[in-house]
């Protein structure tokens, strides 16, 4: 590994990273659509402000305006993201790969980990996320940690049909008739989610691969993932009914999108 790079690396120095790009396709400029007054990317900002383990938050996104509503509510927005890697395509390690190696050429310190926070999972616990990075501080050998919640299923006893008119077990090497055996008889699966991901920066930059082989386990509970309309409606009315720490400490610091000026 190039060792200026690595010298830039200050150990245990904790960023926080928010993807934004502009062009989602399901729900239009879905990561600032408004929900009890405040644009979605700025309950995963608040989440990050309110870890005491991040240092910095840095919004990838490609669009100019994005990036006001970002800065706005507390974070940084030092680049924009190129277009050709801003697509309903493109996959993560894009983004953070060019984060990545913008930071290299353009800044004399790196953090050593990446709090992953996307913008579609805005009911966080703080407490979760705390002890997210906690968790991954205590794993060195980790490559990353990410979260997943329980799955409400059993998918070992899923079937396919296959092209001959016949069902086939999803799981390769089971028959059917272990397909019906009792849920109870199968290891709990779980579902990676958006409520947290802790990388790292140096396996990022050296293999080009967001999380690796050997990424930690961190059970979280299940949480609304804005996908739909009716998404963000679910959101508004948990809001509504039920308050939440990180609506109550935008409320206590910023404006709502509509009243500010940008």
């Amino acid at each position: 590994m190039d060792k200026e790079f690595s010298d830039k690396i200050k150990k245990d120095l904790v960023y926080a990273i928010i993807p934004a790009r502009s062009g989602s396709k399901g729900v239009k400029d879905k990561n600032i659509k408004t929900v009890a007054g405040y644009p979605l990317i700025s309950f995963s900002i608040a989440a990050a402000a309110l870890c005491p383990y991040v240092e910095k938050i840095i919004v990838s996104t490609d669009s100019e305006r994005y990036a006001k509503i970002a800065n706005y509510y507390g974070a940084e927005t030092p680049f924009l993201r190129p277009a050709e890697i801003s697509k309903d395509s493109s996959p993560d390690i894009e983004f953070m790969d060019h984060c990545i190696s913008w930071m290299a050429e353009n800044e004399s310190v790196m953090p050593e980990y990446f709090v992953h926070l996307r913008s579609t999972t805005p009911l966080r616990e703080m407490d979760v996320v705390n002890n997210a990075v906690k968790t991954i501080l205590d794993a060195p050998s980790a490559t990353s940690l990410r979260s997943v919640h329980p799955a409400p299923g059993t998918p070992q006893k899923w079937v396919v049909v296959g092209d001959d008119g016949f069902y086939q077990p999803i799981i390769h090497g089971m028959t059917m008739d272990d397909v019906n055996k009792p849920r109870q008889a199968f290891e709990t699966v779980y579902i990676p989610d958006g409520y947290v991901d802790v990388l790292k920066t140096e396996y990022i930059y050296i293999n080009k691969r967001m999380h690796g082989d050997l990424v930690k386990s961190f059970i979280v509970p299940e949480s609304v993932d804005v996908d739909a309309v009716s998404d963000l409606n679910q959101v508004n009315e948990i809001l509504e009914l039920q308050g939440h720490p990180i609506l109550e400490y935008l409320r206590n610091n910023f404006k709502t999108l509509d009243e500010v000026e940008l």
